[in-house]
């Protein structure tokens, strides 16, 4: 089927229903970033491919709700299927409501599969379109016109021990049950891959770049069910998860045992990591306490034994970065190089490392005005020969045995513009002075960002995307609570948190810069005015200094930058070769 004959298909089941608008989220009954293929439905129906969006669809009109990330992306993949791209003024915000109220009339009705809604998006929905009289209801319109629907993943989990995690399945429960016992609740639903990975230890292959499990657990204060395909474990995991009291049990019993809950339970559940229709199934006389799950909070904070692992994966990861732009400088001009076979090659010297398990997400590989894309992704069509001239900017990462990297370095590739060794420093700037930050415990991201972005903002640029975000240990990529963006979350950045710093200067049609490291929060100085913390740069790989205009730069900054490339020399040349040394001594050069 066409996207358009797919488009006539849903409008035809909707008519029959009687149903004036359908919503299909970007999104599976985990509240996933990254999906299975089995709930790639915004693909299947329109085509776009990015990571974020929502489709509306009424009798009369089609379109993706999505944030600048994607418009120059959406433009292209809608074209031709029947929807329109809607730009959201401000990312993450379901702006689609609204224009569902301006819309729909009193008495119609919206429907969606609810277990790929969450149950903050259900409670907004219900609560803004029931003001005008306009119901929400349960329907799927894509299984049965999806034909070849991808199965749910059958790939075998695995368990980790608790000398590579530094903490146990036991202990994590039991710190989860204590926050259980002050919000006084019986039971905790988890639902978030993540979550699920942290709390009992386990690693899979059910998500591309996350290695994570389809699973659910239902905890209580003496008993957790683990909901997982039960062929995916040994008998000797099961065995080690009882041990701990864990029961494992079929996936797709959760909504059994949910609508089995005893009369008058309480139940804490994650209001943006569950699904709406997961919250309906719960008896009327359960007490549902909507927080954010007490192991999202945990898990950010990385213990002694993560944060080694991590620092070990940076050096391996540091090696192939190192390698793969001594591969780029030295060849470029003189054979062909692409945006998609630079890609590969940077994944061939990934592989070479110990302990590579694969990316931790899809390469960015962007060539001149494909870097303004900040979330490029290149494809057969749109594969860029890379030249010696421009800037080329390559944000990639890496999961290993035990730990996630994320990376973005730009770099020149020759005959450079005033107009790009400008922004290429301001950039710099930014990210330094985010890394090199000093603050009081109980600052908040937003403060951070403000930091990162303030020598942007003097010469009046800015970026549309947060400065950074979590990164979990051998787990996803993008994880909260913390996000260094400007929204005024009221999460601190506590210690032993690793979260990216990665401002931006993307001017269409042009280039695109971004510079990335990941840094965990350590302490700095305890004084009269409290304790303040600080970063401790975890990532390793040179930054390139080449197109660096050093009079934009403070002092501060010029030191930060050569004690930066000066430790990346010192903690990659043992691994290295006496040519790749010489490469990088001269890469990591102070100016």
């Amino acid at each position: 089927m066409t996207y358009k004959e797919k488009l006539t298909a849903i409008r035809k089941q909707m008519a029959a229903d009687n149903v004036q608008a359908y919503l299909i989220p970007s999104a599976d009954p985990h509240m996933s970033e990254y999906l299975p293929k089995h709930f790639k439905c915004i693909p299947f129906a329109s085509g776009f491919r990015g990571s974020a969006g929502t489709l509306v669809i009424t009798h009369d009109f089609a379109g993706l709700w999505t944030d600048s990330r994607y418009f120059e992306q959406a433009s292209e993949q809608l074209a031709d299927s029947g929807f329109e791209l809607v730009k959201l003024k401000v990312q993450h915000m379901p702006e689609y409501i609204e224009w569902l109220n301006d819309t729909l009339a009193p008495g119609d009705v919206v429907a969606t599969d609810e277990k790929l809604l969450s149950i903050l998006s259900g409670d907004l929905l219900t609560l803004n379109l029931g003001k005008k009289g306009i119901t929400l209801t349960h329907k799927d319109y894509l299984d049965p016109i999806w034909e070849n629907r991808p199965a749910l993943p059958t790939d075998a989990a695995f368990l980790i021990e608790d000398e590579h995690i530094g903490q146990s399945v036991s202990s994590k429960l039991a710190e989860v049950r204590a926050v259980l016992t002050k919000q006084q609740a019986d039971f905790h639903l988890v639902s978030s891959l993540d979550d699920m990975a942290w709390l009992f230890n386990i690693r899979g292959k059910d998500v591309n770049y996350n290695p994570v499990v389809l699973s659910f657990a239902l905890i209580s204060q003496d008993h957790a069910k683990l909901y997982i395909d039960p062929a995916k474990l040994t008998e000797a995991e099961k065995e080690t998860l009882l041990k701990s009291a864990v029961e494992v049990i079929a996936y797709d019993e959760i909504e059994r045992d949910l609508a089995l809950l005893p009369a008058n339970a309480s139940i804490l559940i994650d209001p943006k990591r569950n699904c709406y229709a997961y919250l309906k199934v719960l008896p009327a006389s359960v007490k549902v306490i909507k927080e954010t799950n007490p192991s999202t909070v945990l898990k950010a904070v990385k213990n002694a034994t993560e944060l080694a692992n991590t620092r070990t994966a940076m050096v391996k990861d540091g090696v192939a970065i190192t390698r793969f732009f001594k591969w780029v400088s030295e060849n470029i001009g003189k054979i062909k190089i692409t945006e998609l076979s630079a890609a590969a090659q940077l994944r061939s010297y990934r592989m070479e490392q110990e302990g590579f398990i694969g990316d931790s997400f899809t390469t960015i590989s962007a060539y001149k005005a494909h870097g303004a894309l900040p979330h490029y992704s290149a494809s057969a069509e749109s594969n860029s020969e890379l030249q010696p001239e421009s800037l080329f900017l390559v944000d990639s990462g890496g999961q290993y045995f035990y730990g996630t990297t994320d990376i973005t370095r730009t770099v020149s590739l020759g005959k450079n513009t005033e107009e790009e060794c400008i922004d290429y420093t301001l950039v710099l700037k930014g990210m330094i002075d985010g890394c090199k930050s000093r603050f009081p415990k109980g600052t908040c991201g937003y403060q951070i960002d403000a930091i990162t972005r303030k020598p942007i903002w003097e010469h009046g640029i800015n970026y549309g995307h947060g400065t950074g975000h979590g990164v979990g240990y051998f787990l996803n990529v993008h994880e909260g609570p913390q996000v260094f963006n400007p929204t005024n979350t009221p999460v601190s950045i506590e210690l032993g948190m690793i979260t990216s710093i990665e401002p931006g200067i993307y001017r269409p049609g042009k280039h695109g810069i971004r510079i990335e490291n990941l840094v965990t929060t350590v302490e700095d100085a305890k004084t009269e005015f409290g304790d303040f913390y600080a970063f401790e740069a975890l990532t390793l790989a040179p930054i390139s200094t080449n197109i660096v205009k050093k009079e934009l730069l403070e002092n501060s900054q010029v030191q930060w930058l050569n004690d930066y490339n000066a430790r990346v020399f010192e903690k990659l040349s043992p691994f290295l070769t006496e040519e790749e040394n010489l490469w990088l001594k001269k890469e990591t050069a102070a100016i």
